[in-house]
């Protein structure tokens, strides 16, 4: 795939921008739960379904979404998942009862495995190889932003505005994006050396099976972890409300931290960098069961944990690139969607082991996981892929 001889940042920088639309949105239901059902006359239970319907579309247009896009202009794929971004949150804000809620969370559900299925090939036509790395951790950036603005932002603001006024502001989020979009985004017609091949045939590549059982691991790892994170510090380290706050806070700055750095370590060594996040992460899993209540510790150790993650999904996104430069698409596609099955395993596994252990038993569930994704991640890589030298 040819790439440009001067990156196009301005470009990259507007990707991060409707990252952060799409995350925000994704997010805001869970911060708002309360008052949209209430709104609505329906129970917290069936409002929650909004949070259910965007992640099921999500993973199905992953599989989709390459080849059915595979002979348009990447400029107009991008900005149509921007105007559906906008057209989502409106039919939210204005939404007379749950059926049209539910609509406006599959067209957001559509537009966010569409772009991360997309993300990573696009990234590649923006910038001189060398510097992919480096504009991916800007897209996944902005992720890490809305992890940290979205709920706590959507709750307040909508105890102030009310919960339709803070979808209208999301929608407003995606007009930016598509303004910086459609000027910074140049012409990217379809790629005549592009595969577009099945996700089936990826998965019969050699070392991909294992490479997908690391992905799955360390992703199921992750998110057992974070989804038990407040009860582990509620119940073993002790921390009050306040501390809560502080810790989740420091979490989500430090996991943006690390995806910005993600680019640095990349561009120097990307297996080192595969093997050496999910190997940290599992070692302070075990730590932070060890230590017990030690709240200074375990606030720093969680921090940590958020800084190694940052790296994690900027690598895997690297990783494609390099190893499937011509089916980027396609396997951004199969990324997509190991990972929310990796999200959907983590979150109900986490919550059995829960019921029996406690919470100390979710977080050492979680780093065994993450140290034998350490080790399937060693073995996958000693399957030789057409990579360039050095990584």
């Amino acid at each position: 795939m040819t790439t440009p001889i001067k990156p196009q940042w301005g470009a990259v920088f507007s990707m991060a921008l409707g990252v952060f639309g799409l995350v925000t949105a994704e997010f805001l239901p869970a911060s708002l739960l309360t008052p949209m059902a209430a709104s609505l006359g329906v129970t917290e239970g069936m409002t929650g379904q909004a949070v259910t319907v965007t992640a099921i579309f999500a993973l199905v247009t992953s599989f989709f979404s390459a080849s059915l896009t595979s002979k348009l202009d990447r400029r107009g794929v991008m900005l149509l998942f921007s105007v559906m971004l906008i057209v989502s949150n409106l039919l939210v804000a204005f939404a007379p009862n749950l059926t049209f809620i539910l609509a406006g969370r599959v067209i957001l559900g559509i537009a966010i495995g569409g772009f991360w299925t997309l993300a990573a090939a696009t990234a590649m036509r923006l910038v001189p190889e060398a510097m992919i790395p480096r504009a991916l951790s800007i897209v996944f950036s902005g992720v890490s932003v809305a992890t940290i603005v979205a709920a706590p932002m959507g709750s307040y603001f909508g105890h102030l505005i009310g919960w339709r006024n803070v979808f209208v502001a999301a929608a407003a989020i995606g007009v930016l994006a598509l303004g910086w979009q459609l000027a910074a985004l140049p012409k990217m017609p379809p790629n005549p050396l592009a595969k577009n091949s099945s996700i089936l045939s990826l998965i019969k590549r050699p070392g991909m099976q294992t490479a997908l059982l690391a992905i799955i691991l360390v992703f199921s790892g992750h998110f057992a972890f974070f989804t038990y994170l407040r009860p582990f510090l509620e119940s073993v380290t002790g921390v009050d409300v306040n501390g809560l706050s502080a810790i989740l806070l420091g979490f989500g700055v430090a996991n943006f931290a690390g995806t910005l750095l993600a680019g640095l370590l990349l561009e120097r060594n990307l297996h080192l960098t595969l093997i050496g996040m999910p190997l940290a992460m599992g070692l302070m899993g075990v730590a932070l069961v060890g230590l017990g209540s030690a709240p200074v510790m375990d606030a720093l150790l969680v921090a940590l944990w958020g800084m190694a993650f940052g790296a994690v999904p900027v690598a895997w996104s690297t990783w494609i690139t390099r190893t499937m430069p011509e089916e980027a698409e396609s396997g951004g596609g199969l990324l997509v969607a190991a990972i929310q099955l990796a999200i959907t395993i983590g979150a109900a596994a986490g919550g059995m082991i829960f019921n029996v252990t406690g919470a100390k038993g979710v977080f050492m569930g979680s780093a065994l996981l993450l140290l034998l994704a350490t080790m399937t991640i060693f073995m996958a890589l000693r399957v030789k892929a057409p990579v360039q030298d050095g990584v």
